[in-house]
């Protein structure tokens, strides 16, 4: 039986979730044929099953790129602004706060850090993009089975059994990526023992923009500002602690998580109440050993993945894809531009996830002695006004 025919595309991104469907956006805004393929539909609505009830922070540098590529404008009407990022330390005897420090945004710009959006809500408002682009086509329920590269192209093989050559082949296919796989690109990965438990929440007092950060034991406890919801202020959490603690809290009644939810959050907001189911997922820092092979690439969690700590996660994911789009306007997949793609992202990644690592290892600390160090540590640095409005320039990733 002779091997199907092999299908020519510029762009071919493996993988439909938040970072494999802007990929497509963006080089589909640039004229190339692009075609973005994943196992999975996107799940566009809150309520069905499946849902990622999660949210993101876009950063104003990933703000630069969505702009240009068409996105922002479909995005803003949704987005709650990030004025102000609040770390709270709850770490004394009783669990609630001690030490308040608020690093204002006014500091160093005219403008917010960022803007919140469900992770639902981005996925339904790229689709709706990527419809738009005529040189774009996005397939769901196709996944990738093998890759040979040549020089002329990245030789992909899905699942449907069709073959194509790829200019670019862009792996944005998850921490597991069958692309890095197929390539027999290695990665380095740090477990915690902690899992995340993400939902939104009601609550009593307005969030007024602000992002709180509450530190105490087990990993921080984050609440993102988010639009009003049924007239009450509103925002979503996202919950680290260890893997049994997290299972201990799903298994509570409503009423006895409420009474946990409410000691955790250190009374920041007034009285919480859930809004949303719980879901689930675990924490790990990981790195590709490489970022690019023979006319491919990887980006997102395919290159790296760290803890929810700072807004670093899509915000690097979409550091990458500006610089992958910046250097294959003219030839996309060419050798001298992925050198220098490697030779920029993989370094500037590995340098997040350590500062990341630190972060959320001093976060998990139970022992008084050491929170008690924690606190110090942050009343100290954010005492020097250098150091703060240097802390806040590397968190958006400027230089």
């Amino acid at each position: 039986m002779p091997a199907p025919a092999i299908e020519d595309v510029d762009i071919l991104v493996s993988g439909g979730g938040i970072a494999g469907l802007i990929a497509a956006a963006a080089f589909g805004a640039e004229g190339f044929s692009t075609l973005c393929i994943d196992p999975a539909p996107p799940v566009t609505d809150e309520s069905d099953e499946g849902a990622d009830l999660r949210t993101t922070a876009i950063l104003a540098p990933s703000v630069v790129l969505l702009q240009r590529i068409g996105l922002w404008d479909r995005l803003a009407p949704h987005a709650t602004p990030l004025q102000v990022m609040r770390i709270v330390d709850a770490g004394g005897a009783e669990p609630r706060a001690r030490l308040t420090r608020d690093f204002d945004a006014a500091e160093i710009g005219d403008q917010p850090f960022g803007w919140n959006l469900p992770n639902w809500l981005l996925r339904r408002e790229i689709v709706a993009r990527l419809e738009s682009l005529q040189s774009v086509r996005f397939h769901a329920g196709i996944g990738t089975v093998s890759v040979l590269t040549r020089d002329e192209g990245a030789i992909v093989t899905l699942s449907d059994g069709r073959r194509l050559r790829a200019r670019l082949l862009i792996g944005a296919d998850g921490r597991d990526s069958p692309v890095r796989q197929a390539l027999g690109i290695g990665a380095r990965r740090l477990r915690y023992g902690q899992k995340a438990l993400a939902f939104a929440v009601t609550h009593e007092f307005p969030h007024n923009n602000v992002s709180t950060e509450v530190h105490r034991s087990g990993g921080p406890f984050t609440l993102v500002p988010l639009p009003d919801r049924e007239g009450r202020p509103c925002s979503a959490v996202v919950w680290m602690e260890n893997g049994r603690e997290t299972a201990r809290l799903r298994a509570l009644p409503p009423e006895g998580f409420e009474a946990e939810l409410n000691a955790r959050s250190a009374g920041v907001l007034g009285h919480l109440r859930q809004a949303t189911r719980l879901t689930e997922w675990p924490i790990i820092s990981q790195i590709a050993d490489r970022f690019t092979a023979p006319r491919t690439a990887l980006i997102a969690e395919a290159a790296h993945v760290v803890p929810p700590i700072g807004a670093q996660g899509l915000n690097m994911s979409l550091a990458d894809l500006a610089l992958l789009v910046e250097l294959n306007r003219s030839d996309p997949g060419n050798a001298a531009a992925l050198a220098r793609y490697e030779r920029a992202r993989r370094p500037e990644a590995l340098a997040r996830l350590l500062g990341i690592d630190v972060l959320n290892r001093a976060s998990q600390a139970g022992l008084r002695p050491l929170r008690d160090l924690r606190a110090a540590a942050l009343g100290g640095l954010y005492g020097i006004a250098p150091v703060r409005r240097l802390m806040m320039r590397a968190g958006l990733g400027l230089h």
